[in-house]
């Protein structure tokens, strides 16, 4: 496989994701970005944690789903996040406005 197959092929699969991410918006009611991962939840909780004068984010979010080309699975009952780095959270415009 060439470097311009492998760069079709990778193009070909953002935009598979793209347009699921598009389908799917509308069934979530938070997008949260971390430095790793962009995710979409219906149930985000969030706690800072200082440990050793170290300040990090936990969150917990249910049904959600998953921004990653390279997973076979992209929704995703529970997950948890450890992170020290920025933290995006936000909610999402009702149906009703």
């Amino acid at each position: 496989m060439s470097a311009e197959d492998l760069e079709r092929y990778e193009t070909e699969i953002e935009l598979q994701l793209y347009k699921e991410y598009r389908d799917v918006l509308p069934m979530f009611s938070y997008v949260v970005e971390t430095e790793r991962r962009f995710y979409l939840a219906n149930t985000v909780k969030m706690d800072v944690k200082n440990e050793q004068g170290r300040v990090y984010f936990e969150l917990n979010l249910q049904d959600a789903w998953v921004w990653d080309m390279y997973r076979p699975a992209r929704f995703v009952t529970n997950v948890r996040v450890v992170t020290f780095k920025d933290v995006n959270v936000e909610e999402l415009a009702g149906k009703d406005l």
